[in-house]
């Protein structure tokens, strides 16, 4: 667990650790070791630099959380410093995350291949999270609503639909019809720059993005596209 990642006032205390788990699961994928360096060791005394990625660090994710993209590249940059792998694979469900880093390994010159993996689903559609053990029983019922919000956008832009303000307009009424989720955000971006797109352009690759909260917890998903001709 990577502290520098959260604000005081976020869920670090109670985010769930099953470490044992994690490793049985990554033993039964194949991996032959797992490196979990102790807090202190990543951040002794002392400690005080950081790797800050500009714009795309303040926008959706970190608009909301400002510290929370500096704290995952920090980690990440000395993570990979110590490691030096030669392939890193993140997971797209943060597909902000994803941009950030990749952004990161080209200005520093990374010697490190990227390899984003397809988001792992719930059979309903939602996008397993740890988070996901937050949720009450009817939370839980409600939540696959934010993938199908996401397959409604990407129908409408197969189907010749060009305008962002659209798009997020039919989001926010599937999201708000069929559950009692508050939205922090709907976004239509670019998937590289994450710049907001008014009117989409064919052959341009985009990420379609949501944040909602059912009671206390904060669910993030989102599915890139190359929008079609």
């Amino acid at each position: 667990m990577n502290p520098l990642q959260f604000a005081p006032a976020e869920d670090l205390s109670r985010y769930p650790r099953p470490f044992e788990r994690d490793v049985e699961l990554a033993g039964g994928a194949g991996a032959d070791v797992v490196f979990a360096p102790a807090v202190e060791e990543m951040y002794p005394p002392g400690f005080q630099t950081s790797a800050v990625v500009g714009p795309l660090s303040t926008v959706l994710e970190g608009a909301v959380r400002p510290l929370h993209f500096q704290g995952v590249t920090t980690v990440v940059a000395k993570l990979l410093n110590i490691v030096q792998p030669h392939v890193a694979v993140f997971g797209q469900k943060d597909g902000q995350q994803v941009a950030v880093i990749r952004r990161m390994l080209a200005d520093l010159n990374f010697p490190v291949e990227l390899d984003v993996v397809p988001t792992v689903r719930e059979k309903d559609g939602l996008a397993m999270s740890s988070r996901n053990a937050y949720l009450t029983a009817g939370e839980r019922s409600q939540a696959p609503v934010l993938h199908e919000a996401l397959l409604l956008a990407c129908r409408r832009i197969g189907g010749g639909e060009r305008s962002s303000s659209v798009l997020i307009e039919e989001m926010r009424r599937t999201i708000a019809g069929r559950s009692s989720g508050a939205i922090d955000y709907l976004s239509v971006a670019d998937a590289e720059t994450l710049e907001e797109q008014a009117e989409l352009r064919s052959g341009r690759r985009i990420m379609i993005s949501l944040a909602v909260r059912f009671g206390s917890t904060r669910l993030i998903d989102n599915v890139p596209l190359t929008v079609p001709p």
